[in-house]
């Protein structure tokens, strides 16, 4: 390790801690809790503000009323808790929970997975077109848009909480996580990627640029489908990419030589963004 190595930031993954409430506590606010508030409130105000410009829309006409975005936002809210917390146990840590399955209400010790979000999220927005008799495509659509918002600040949550860190490293800007020795301590203190701000950047910032030029700028949400082909698919790019600098989940099956079992999660997604684009794209038959 270099004597030059980044010290990672001292941060305290509790945002606010509070004295006991009804008899009950002290009760901490973390970070990571925060991030996902304001991910899914900017993200309500955004849809809100994409359903108030009638000329980003075919006709001038949005799919559904701005008053009906409070109901979409209690839909989404089930979706990615209930869908994040499943995924992370099927997908990231069965054998776990299997052993102890009352873990699986102990949400406040943290385990939430993205693609299980994503899937929560999928059918949170087709029961809410079922039940409101709207576009199924065009709601995906809003919800899309919004969602590189909340993965920003989840990314910087986990950058704050010392998670999900890098793969070793001799770059410039490489840290030590004091997390890691928990994990590896054969290797440690080792300087590793800060890859949870490059996922910020390409999950987040990135995709969100990309996604509001498609909205603003070339018409996109009048052809419903297309944003969320490209969320799909400029997400497990993204993902894909970023692995290559996080240090895999130790022990995964499906980490196979340099690729991770973020990886092989993220090449469904990628395909199936490509179909609903060129679904949208083929040509009408006469």
């Amino acid at each position: 390790m270099s004597v030059l190595a980044i010290p990672f930031p001292n941060f305290d993954p509790v945002a606010i801690s509070l004295g006991p409430v009804l008899g009950y506590g002290p009760i901490d606010i973390k970070w990571y809790g925060l991030a996902y508030v304001a991910g899914l409130i900017l993200g309500w105000l955004y849809i809100r503000k994409l359903l108030a410009t009638p000329r980003l829309w075919r006709n001038d006409t949005p799919p559904f009323a701005v008053a009906k975005v409070d109901d979409l936002l209690l839909y989404m809210t089930a979706g990615v808790i209930l869908g994040g917390r499943l995924g992370y146990i099927l997908l990231w840590q069965p054998e776990t929970y299997l052993a102890d399955p009352m873990q699986i209400l102990m949400i406040h010790r943290g385990g939430m997975a993205f693609h299980g979000a994503l899937v929560g999220t999928i059918a949170a927005i087709w029961l809410f077109s079922r039940n409101y008799g709207v576009n199924l495509l065009s709601t995906g659509d809003l919800c899309a848009a919004a969602v590189p918002i909340g993965l920003f600040f989840g990314r910087v949550a986990n950058f704050i909480n010392g998670e999900l860190f890098g793969r070793q490293s001799d770059a410039p800007w490489a840290m030590v996580f004091p997390d890691a020795i928990k994990l590896h301590s054969a290797v440690e203190p080792a300087t590793r990627h800060p890859s949870q701000l490059y996922e910020a950047a390409l999950e987040g910032l990135i995709l969100f640029l990309v996604l509001r030029f498609l909205t603003h700028h070339r018409e996109a949400l009048k052809s419903p489908g297309i944003v969320s082909g490209v969320f799909l698919a400029g997400y497990g790019i993204a993902r894909i990419i970023g692995e290559f600098f996080r240090e895999p989940n130790a022990g995964h099956f499906l980490n196979v030589g340099p690729f991770t079992a973020g990886q092989f999660y993220c090449v469904p997604m990628v395909l199936i963004g490509i179909y609903l684009l060129w679904r949208v794209q083929k040509p009408a038959v006469a």
